[in-house]
């Protein structure tokens, strides 16, 4: 059996190449072993694209050394760590865990579209990890089912945060940034805007479209018509995402600032995958013109009614003492008769009903209370962040 080139290679005095466990057009991943600490890791040798310029080159080397570092601040039980990032032959070697198990790719290409549940898990578990890369300040810009592992320990695993091989493959370039995965570029990266947090939220959902339907959206003939489906095309409308879709439809927004919010999308996927519905929570909705003449809320309307009540109280027990002065100084009869309550309410008023009748016996006695259903909490809230 033939060796591979470079096997047995050490990298940067520490890092011994041992075989490769994947390669592409423009670079390799080989199984290594650190040398220093006694470990095995995983380094991305990365080879420079043909087709590039030496400037174009160059830059596309110092980026993705800078995104590399970025991208090793990232701790998260869902990203694949970023051990170490060295130089050798003048361009970046990036060393990071080892992660044994299946990649979301080659799991839909033999089993085909997932159900949504399942669908939902992963998205959540990919969702998270892109959470904690954002807020360590790293895009990931290139979410697609080709770098989300299965991991044989159950986890879900997002790799590559700005660092992917491949994303200096002659497949597509906008503003002079070469994109390879185009079907799952945001639309504002198709039209040569600086990806963002937002631009990883549409990546998601189109994988999670591609994970539920068995097919990419916008993929096209060409990496170029792809890119322009992006742009300007609409999903097909989804067939077997059942509940999911909501989620995916918010994704899928092309304007950023409408997009789903990533916390939002990941409360409603945990929700999903839990076997739950993942409906959108209830809002409180704005204040009706009526309710802004009123001047009240719902707490405004709950002291409004006690407030009625102890007037319906004190109306009661001045009716009283008046009904004993009157009859002790001039023998007068009233006739008082109504309802029991003598502080019904009709409409936040107190109301005494004063027909004539025959006298009722009047005892003095603690009134009745009232108002007390009024609610006394507010509408429950619900949870969001990005």
């Amino acid at each position: 059996m033939s060796q591979v080139p470079d096997t047995g290679r050490v990298i940067a005095d520490r890092y011994r190449l041992l075989d490769p466990l994947g390669e592409g057009a423009v670079g390799t991943v080989w199984r290594a072993r650190d040398e220093v600490l006694g470990r095995e890791v995983a380094v991305k040798e990365v080879r420079v694209p043909p087709g590039l310029s030496a400037d174009e080159a160059g830059r596309l080397l110092s980026r993705l050394e800078d995104e590399a570092r970025t991208a090793s601040r990232v701790t998260h039980r869902n990203v694949v760590t970023v051990h170490d990032v060295v130089t050798e032959d003048s361009r970046p070697w990036i060393v990071m865990e080892v992660v044994r198990g299946l990649v979301l790719s080659d799991v839909l290409d033999a089993d085909g579209p997932l159900s949504p549940r399942r669908a939902a898990r992963i998205g959540a578990e990919v969702l998270a990890a892109l959470r904690g890369g954002h807020e360590a300040g790293a895009v990931h810009r290139d979410v697609r089912p080709g770098n989300v592992m299965l991991a044989n320990d159950g986890r879900v695993m997002l790799k590559d945060f700005g660092i992917t091989a491949d994303r200096g493959a002659p497949a597509a370039t906008v503003a002079g940034e070469p994109i390879t995965s185009p079907e799952y570029a945001a639309p504002e990266r198709a039209l040569g805007r600086t990806p963002g947090p937002e631009s990883d939220l549409w990546s998601l959902g189109v994988l999670l479209y591609t994970a539920a339907e068995g097919r990419s959206p916008f993929r096209r003939d060409t990496p170029a018509e792809s890119l322009r489906a992006v742009g300007d095309a609409e999903p097909p409308p989804l067939q077997r995402a059942g509940a999911l879709g909501p989620v995916i439809e918010g994704l899928l927004r092309r304007d950023p600032a409408e997009r789903l919010a990533a916390a939002e999308a990941e409360r409603r996927l945990r929700i999903l995958a839990a076997g739950g519905t993942g409906s959108a929570p209830v809002t409180p909705s704005p204040p009706s013109p009526a309710d802004e003449t009123d001047g009240t809320d719902e707490a405004d309307t709950t002291t409004a009614a006690d407030a009625a009540d102890r007037t319906g109280r004190t109306g009661v027990l001045v009716a009283v003492v008046a009904v004993f002065v009157l009859l002790l100084a001039g023998g007068l009869v009233w006739a008082l008769t109504g309802d029991d309550e003598p502080g019904r309410k009709n409409g936040g008023a107190a109301v005494t009903d004063r027909s004539a009748g025959p006298p009722p016996e009047v005892r003095a006695g603690p009134a009745p209370a009232h108002g007390k259903g009024a609610p006394q909490d507010g509408a429950p809230s619900s949870s969001a962040r990005g």
